[in-house]
């Protein structure tokens, strides 16, 4: 997804109405509905955190969890990645795809687009030099299962990239998500990757300015963890 895509969760009363809850429920229905409005969700730019961790590494094959309009993949496959973008919106995706044939800097082919629920989906073992999931915000006992199924996805050699929002850094804190619950920290996702088979590069809170709809500038932090498979 773009920058602004995780970072900033839409408030929309209607949506909280609809679902009967004080918070609105992120599952497929919500999703569908909020890409499937008309125009983009979202500004379309990748994440930072994925442009200053990503530049440097060698292009190869990417998945990119949680894809939503594409910001991230197109990004990817632009600078010669082979990626595949998984998200839990079908709409999500068709708009994805309908930006890189737009696009004149990217080859279709380079994407490909796979509709998953990221709380039952895995990855195929050992199979890309890069995975990235950029504020994947779930219930901890999904991510107890989501977050070693995407390290059993990196090859040997690869590289692993989690990041999402520091709740104590948040403007409004951890209730603009709902559930406090759903956010993690450094230390969660470096305890769940094994010394012997990772070497983790970086693992920091990293501030940054997040514009909002009005235009205001909040500062806030993410979380980010990069880590490379170690061979053999």
């Amino acid at each position: 997804m773009s920058e602004a895509e995780r970072g900033q969760q839409p408030q929309d009363h209607r949506e909280q109405e609809r679902h009967g809850h004080a918070h609105p429920v992120f599952d497929r229905d919500y999703w569908e509905d909020r890409y499937g409005q008309p125009g983009r969700a979202w500004s379309g730019r990748p994440n930072a955190a994925l442009v200053a961790e990503a530049t440097a590494l060698t292009p190869g094959r990417a998945l990119d969890v949680g894809s939503g309009e594409g910001g991230d993949a197109l990004w990817l496959a632009a600078r010669g990645w082979q990626v595949t973008g998984v998200d839990i919106s079908q709409n999500a995706l068709d708009k994805a795809a309908a930006s890189a044939r737009e696009r004149e800097d990217v080859d279709p082919e380079q994407l490909s687009w796979q509709q998953a629920d990221l709380t039952t989906w895995s990855p195929t073992r050992a199979s890309f030099d890069l995975v990235t999931a950029h504020f994947m915000h779930l219930p901890l006992v999904d991510r107890e299962r989501l977050f070693p199924a995407l390290a059993e996805g990196v090859a040997p050699g690869g590289t692993l990239l989690v990041v999402g929002h520091d709740a104590d850094a948040l403007p409004g804190g951890a209730g603009r998500h709902g559930d406090p619950g759903m956010l993690f920290t450094v230390d969660e996702v470096v305890g769940r990757l094994s010394p012997d088979a990772w070497q983790v590069e970086v693992a920091e809170t990293r501030p940054r300015d997040m514009t909002g709809p009005a235009g205001d500038v909040w500062h806030v932090a993410d979380v980010v963890v990069r880590a490379t498979r170690r061979d053999g």
